[in-house]
């Protein structure tokens, strides 16, 4: 069995987020209450209990919170707290599939629409993550997602998104040897070895496969080939179509090492792209960041908190750091 992510069953991975044990949170949402009763809010105590909770325990402790005050947590947390540490605490009160369905929502309806929002979540996702996101959209939105996207994207990329949201990739994780060789002979038809190209095979391959079977497909078009299908791809696409399927290539070979170039990208330049960077920590925390950390120093030569220490401030810092496991 292959995890979604492109991670070999026998490898384990490693989250900075685990499960409080043991776990009160009636405890916790008395300690919230006295963090934001009366003048002034104690965001060291909001830190501490809610980076050291999954996803899963921050909605009992909320649930608490609301039988024993009759609040809503997070309008009492919005109500206490302001810009990007308030951004991130709403973000780890939110329940996954909500949030990630936000997410896409934002990215569609925005100006413009948010192709590498899309691309980041549509492609390293397992089916039934994507299955689950889909239905929450629907009951947020009222409109089906694949719906919005047919109407927000278009051409071959618009394709390419429609599949994934489809969520029907091969998760067995089984390797078929001549099915590798195969297609990747079909992909070098429809691509290098024609004026123009085929992209529904791609499309086709890269949406459908499980991901050791797609390791053994790219290894076999380097051995027909002599080069890496990602400078195919280069060379035969351009656009977003072109970084959907490099994205699904790059994370289908190293997962972590795919958000460590996201993270990176979110601090890199001028400016922060401070959702971007919630986005990352806030959900692979409880998956794979102790994996990311390590591919962010070998990639970049610099440690992942150090770029946050650099790059964000206050208790938003002191929060993206703790998720981190480095606060």
């Amino acid at each position: 069995m292959s995890y979604p992510g492109g991670y070999p069953s026998h490898q384990q991975r490693s989250p900075t987020v685990l499960p409080a044990n043991p776990f009160d949170p009636r405890g916790d949402a008395e300690i919230l209450r006295r963090a934001m009763k009366g003048f002034g809010t104690d965001e060291k105590a909001i830190i501490n209990v809610l980076t050291k909770r999954t996803n899963a325990q921050r909605l009992e402790i909320a649930l608490q919170f609301k039988t024993m005050y009759g609040k809503d947590l997070i309008k009492n947390l919005k109500s206490e707290l302001s810009g990007n540490f308030e951004n991130v605490i709403v973000a780890m009160m939110t329940p996954l599939p909500q949030f990630y369905a936000s997410e896409l929502h934002d990215a569609i309806s925005g100006i413009g629409t948010d192709e590498d929002t899309l691309i980041e979540v549509l492609c390293t996702l397992s089916n039934s993550e994507i299955r689950t996101i889909r239905n929450a959209y629907e009951s947020m939105y009222g409109r089906s997602l694949e719906e919005d996207l047919k109407g927000d994207t278009g051409g071959n990329f618009k394709r390419l998104m429609v599949s994934l949201c489809n969520a029907s990739r091969d998760e067995s994780g089984v390797v078929n040897q001549a099915t590798a060789a195969n297609d990747a002979r079909e992909l070098l038809q429809a691509g290098e070895l024609r004026f123009g190209t085929d992209e529904s095979t791609f499309n086709m391959v890269l949406c459908q496969r499980n991901y050791n079977q797609l390791r053994a497909t790219f290894n076999e078009y380097h051995n027909i080939t002599g080069h890496d299908i990602e400078e195919a791809i280069k060379n035969e696409f351009s656009g977003d179509i072109k970084q959907g399927l490099l994205a699904i290539i790059r994370a289908v070979r190293n997962l972590p090492g795919f958000f460590a170039k996201r993270l990176h990208a979110s601090m890199a330049g001028m400016g922060t792209n401070d959702r971007q960077l919630i986005r990352i920590v806030v959900t692979r925390s409880e998956i794979d960041m102790g994996d990311i950390k390590q591919q962010y120093i070998a990639q970049y030569g610099k440690t992942l908190a150090d770029a946050i220490k650099g790059d964000c401030s206050g208790d938003y810092k002191k929060c993206l750091l703790a998720l981190i496991g480095d606060y």
